[in-house]
C-alpha cells in the first residue's frame, strides 16, 4: 500500500502529470454530463466523436492558462480554474432540468433572471450533484496532503506555447469537422442544442460572449439621429389603407398559420392519378369561407429561413443579410403585432410542437411582446405524434384547440406547422396519399407531407367552426419560405414541366398567402407582395393606421401598395419585371431586357434593405416610440410558468 502511494506521489510529481490528470478528469466529466445530463439528440457516430473530444480544446486553453504562472500560484489557478468551469457546467445542468435550454450570456449578466427558478432551485438539486464538484475536490485534497509538492521553477515558455498550439488546433479539426456534418454551424445557429453538441459548452459559452459582444458594439455607436432618416423614409412612402377593408375585421381575433416550407406551385397541383395535392387549400384559393388568395406572395428569408418569415410578418423589417435575427438581436426594442395589439387589449399566444429554444424563440418572443409561449412542453410528444424537428400538424393543432378556448378574447396567436420539412414524407400510418415519381426521394416525399398538411389544416378550420371561433377571427396562413432547393431542379422540372432557368428559380420563391376575414369577399388577388407587407396589411383590416409605426412593407389591398418584393440578396420581382444576378427579366415572356428598366425599382431596394439594416443593427427602434405605444417589458414576461396551472378561463358561452 505504502509502495503504491510512494509510486502514485512520485508520478503526480513529474513535469506535466498534474497538468495533463486535471485536463483528462475534467474532459472525462463533461463528456459523461453531456452523456447522463443533456438530451444534445445525437444522430450519427461523427456526432458522437464530437460529443467526445470538443471538451478537449477548452479544457487544454484555461488549465493551459494555470501554467503560464508557477509555484502555489499555479496550483492556486488551477483549483479557481477547475472551480469556475465545474460551476458552468453544473449551472447549465441545473438549468438544463428546468429550461431545457443552456445558459447565455445575457443570463450570465443578468443574475435575477435565474430568480425564474424561484422555489424549484431545491427541487432540481440531487444528492450526486457533488460528482460535478469530484476534480475540484481531488486537485484540493492533493495539494493540502502535499501529495504534490510545490514546484519554484516556471515551466518553460515553449511549452506553455505548445499547449495553447494545441487547444487551437484541436479546436480547428472539431469545429471542420462539426461544419462538415452540419453546414453554416456558426452562421445559421438553429439551437443552442446543436452549439453545445458539436463544440461543446464552454466553447458555446465563449462564442456567445464574442456575438453578444460583437452586437453590443453595433448598438453602442447608434443613436436617437440615426432612427430619423428611416421614419422620415417609411412615412414618405406610407400607402394609405384601401377604404373598402379597413376596419372591416376590427375587435376580432388573430391567428397566423405558418405552412412549413410550402410553396405556391403545389396549388391546385395533380398527381398523375388526378389527385389534388391539396384540395383544402385549392378552395380557399378559390375563395370559399371568406379567405383571400394572394398567387404573386414570395418569400423573403434569408439564412433564418422560418424565424426570418415570423420576423417580417410581424415586424415589417427584412431579416439579416448574414444569420438570424431571433438568435443575434434577440434582444433588441420592436415594435411587433403582439405588442401593438396588446394596447388594443388583445392577449398574445404562440404554439410551436418543438423545444422553446429552437431559433431562441424563448428570448426572441418575449422582445415580440409574446404574452404566453406554448411549447412542446404542453404537448404530448409521443413518437406516434412526432417527426423530424417536432410535433406532428394533425396532433398538434388539435391539442391546440384546448388552450386557444383558455385565452382572452379578442387574442392573437400563432402556430408553427413543421410535418411539411426537409426531407419530407410521413409514416405510413398517418397517410395513403402517394408518392411522387420524379426520380428524386425528396421531390417525390414533398406531395405526400404537403397533403398531410392540407388535412391537418381543414381539420384545424372545422375544429375552429365547431368550437365558434371561426367567424370571430382573422386566419392568415402563409407559406415561410422555399422547401425544395436548387439542388432538385431536374426533378422539379419533371413536375413543372418546363426547365428551371434563374428566371423561373425566382418564379418557385412564390409561397401561398390565404387571409380569412369573416366580413369580407374571397378569391384570388394578385397583387405582388411579400413578407414584409402582412403587418400593415392586417393592421388595417383590424381599424389600425400604421403610419406612425416603422415599417417597410405596404398594405396588400392599397390602391398605393408598392408591388416591388425585395429579396435579402438584392434581387428582387415587381409586378412587370424580375430581377436576378444583375439580370433584368420580363415577367410575362421570361426573357432577358435591359436592366436600365430596373433601375428605379433596384434603388429602392437598395435603400430598404440598407435601412432596415441599421434599424436592425442599431437598435433603433429604442429611440422611436410611436403615439399611443408601450414598449414590451420583457421582465414581466415569463414562459417559465406552468401555464396548464392558470385557472381556467372559458369562452362567453
Amino acid at each position: 500500500m505504502k509502495l503504491s502511494i510512494l509510486k502514485l506521489r512520485t508520478l503526480l510529481n513529474k513535469k506535466y502529470s498534474l497538468f495533463l490528470l486535471v485536463t483528462v478528469l475534467f474532459w472525462l466529466k463533461t463528456y459523461f454530463t453531456y452523456v447522463t445530463q443533456f438530451n444534445l439528440g445525437i444522430n450519427n457516430n461523427m456526432q458522437k466523436f464530437l460529443l467526445f473530444i470538443n471538451p478537449i480544446s477548452s479544457a487544454l486553453l484555461f488549465f493551459g492558462i494555470a501554467m503560464i504562472f508557477k509555484g502555489r500560484l499555479q496550483f492556486i489557478l488551477m483549483i479557481i480554474i477547475n472551480f469556475i468551469l465545474s460551476a458552468l457546467l453544473y449551472a447549465n445542468v441545473v438549468y438544463y432540468r428546468f429550461f431545457t435550454d443552456f445558459i447565455t450570456a445575457p443570463n450570465l449578466l443578468q443574475t435575477k433572471n435565474f430568480g425564474e427558478l424561484g422555489g424549484s432551485t431545491k427541487a432540481l438539486m440531487k444528492p450526486y450533484d457533488v460528482l460535478f464538484f469530484v476534480d475540484t475536490i481531488i486537485l484540493i485534497l492533493l495539494i493540502v496532503f502535499k501529495v504534490v509538492k510545490v514546484k519554484s521553477k516556471r515551466v518553460g515558455s515553449r511549452a506553455v506555447l505548445t499547449i495553447f498550439a494545441c487547444a487551437i488546433m484541436t479546436f480547428i479539426v472539431n469545429l471542420s469537422l462539426a461544419e462538415a456534418d452540419r453546414p453554416q454551424l456558426l452562421s445559421r445557429t438553429f439551437d443552442r442544442n446543436y452549439l453545445v453538441k458539436y463544440l461543446g459548452a464552454y466553447n458555446f459559452t465563449i462564442y456567445d460572449i464574442i456575438q453578444n459582444t460583437r452586437s453590443s458594439a453595433q448598438r453602442a455607436f447608434a443613436d436617437s439621429s440615426d432612427v430619423n432618416d428611416v421614419v422620415n423614409y417609411t412615412k414618405a412612402n406610407f400607402a394609405e389603407p384601401n377604404k373598402v377593408y379597413f376596419g372591416k375585421a376590427k375587435g376580432m381575433n388573430v391567428m397566423y398559420i405558418s405552412l412549413e416550407s410550402f410553396q405556391s406551385f403545389a396549388i391546385n397541383y395533380k398527381m398523375p392519378n388526378g389527385q389534388e395535392v391539396t384540395p383544402f387549400l385549392n378552395s380557399l384559393a378559390r375563395g370559399n369561407d371568406n379567405t383571400v388568395y394572394f398567387s404573386n406572395f414570395f418569400h423573403q428569408t434569408g439564412q433564418g429561413k422560418t424565424s426570418d418569415a415570423e420576423f417580417m410578418m410581424e415586424n415589417s423589417l427584412y431579416p439579416l443579410p448574414q444569420g438570424s435575427v431571433f438568435t443575434t438581436k434577440a434582444r433588441n426594442t420592436y415594435e411587433a403585432m403582439p405588442q401593438i395589439l396588446k394596447q388594443k387589449g388583445y392577449e398574445s399566444a404562440a404554439f410551436h410542437g418543438n423545444t422553446k429554444s429552437f431559433w431562441n424563440r424563448d428570448e426572441m418572443y418575449k422582445s415580440l411582446g409574446y404574452d404566453r409561449f406554448f411549447d412542446s412542453k404542453y404537448y404530448n410528444m409521443s413518437p406516434e405524434n412526432t417527426k423530424n424537428y417536432g410535433m406532428k400538424d394533425k396532433p398538434f393543432l388539435k391539442e391546440s384547440i384546448s388552450y386557444i378556448k383558455n385565452l382572452h378574447q379578442p387574442f392573437y396567436s400563432k402556430y408553427i406547422l413543421l410535418s411539411n420539412h426537409f426531407p419530407f414524407g410521413m409514416d405510413k400510418e398517418d397517410t395513403d396519399f402517394p408518392e411522387g415519381d420524379f426520380g428524386d426521394s425528396v421531390v417525390n416525399k414533398y406531395f405526400q407531407s404537403a397533403n398531410y398538411m392540407d388535412q391537418a389544416i381543414e381539420q384545424f378550420f372545422n375544429d375552429l367552426k365547431k368550437d365558434g371561433l371561426f367567424d370571430k377571427t382573422v386566419i392568415v396562413l402563409y407559406g415561410d419560405h422555399y422547401g425544395i432547393s436548387e439542388n432538385h431542379n431536374p426533378a422539379m422540372e419533371k413536375v413543372l414541366g418546363k426547365k428551371i432557368t434563374p428566371f423561373e428559380n425566382a418564379q418557385l420563391q412564390r409561397v401561398p398567402l390565404f387571409i380569412h376575414v369573416p366580413n369580407i369577399k374571397g378569391g384570388e388577388n394578385k397583387t405582388y407582395g411579400g413578407d414584409v407587407d402582412v403587418r400593415p396589411t392586417v393592421m388595417h383590416l383590424l381599424g389600425i393606421n400604421s403610419k406612425d409605426y416603422v415599417q417597410f412593407g405596404s398594405d396588400l389591398f392599397s390602391k398605393e401598395h408598392h408591388q416591388i418584393v425585395p429579396f435579402r440578396n438584392g434581387d428582387f420581382v415587381t409586378d412587370k419585371y424580375t430581377s436576378v444576378g444583375g439580370t433584368l427579366y420580363d415577367n410575362a415572356t421570361g426573357t432577358k431586357v435591359d436592366k436600365s428598366l430596373g433601375k428605379d425599382a433596384d434603388a429602392i431596394v437598395k435603400k430598404q434593405l440598407e435601412l432596415s439594416d441599421k434599424v436592425v443593427y442599431g437598435d433603433l427602434l429604442r429611440f422611436y416610440k410611436p403615439k399611443g405605444f408601450k414598449n414590451v417589458n420583457r421582465e414581466a414576461i415569463n414562459y417559465a410558468i406552468d401555464q396548464e396551472k392558470i385557472p381556467k378561463r372559458f369562452l362567453s358561452k
